[in-house]
C-alpha cells in the first residue's frame, strides 16, 4: 500500500491487520489475459481489531452485520489489471466502508410547527372556494 489510509480523523487501517488474497481474475479470456494474479480480497477482522476505538467498533459491527462473516468483513476489486491498482481500489473501498459504518447517527429531526398564518390562509382560501362552487349552483334563480 502506498499510504495508510485514514478512516476518519487520526484512525487508520492498520497494514498488520489486512489480510490480503490475490487469485486471477474472472471474466472474457484472450491473449495474455487471466495470467497474473489481478483480483484482490481484502479482508479485515473487525471483530477482533484494536485499531477502532470501541464505540466505533461497536456501531460498525452492527450496521455492517449483513456483510460479516465471522466478524471479518470482506472487499474484493478486480477493475484493473495491475494487482498494484486493485490494491489501492480495496484499500480505499475498505477504508470508505468503515468510515461510513462507523459516522455517528444522524441528529434526530425536530419537528416545526406549521405558521398560524399559513394555515389560516389556507382555510381562507378553502372557504373562497366553497363559496365559488356554492355559486355555481342553480338554486336561488327562480
Amino acid at each position: 500500500m502506498s499510504a495508510p489510509y485514514v478512516i476518519r480523523g487520526s484512525v487508520c487501517l492498520p497494514e498488520a491487520e489486512l489480510m490480503w488474497r490475490f487469485s486471477r481474475s474472472s471474466g472474457p479470456g484472450g491473449q495474455h489475459v487471466n495470467t497474473s494474479d489481478s483480483q484482490v480480497e481484502l479482508r479485515f477482522d473487525l471483530a477482533r481489531t484494536e485499531a477502532l476505538p470501541p464505540v466505533w467498533k461497536e456501531r460498525a459491527l452492527e450496521r455492517l452485520a449483513g456483510r460479516l462473516v465471522d466478524g471479518v468483513v470482506t472487499v474484493r476489486a478486480a477493475e484493473h489489471r495491475s494487482q498494484w491498482r486493485n490494491r489501492e481500489t480495496a484499500a480505499v473501498r475498505l477504508a470508505s466502508l468503515l468510515a461510513e459504518a462507523t459516522a455517528p447517527p444522524p441528529k434526530p429531526r425536530r419537528p416545526t410547527r406549521i405558521p398560524r398564518g399559513i394555515n389560516e390562509r389556507r382555510l381562507r382560501e378553502k372557504k373562497q372556494r366553497g363559496e365559488t362552487k356554492r355559486g355555481r349552483s342553480g338554486r336561488g334563480w327562480v
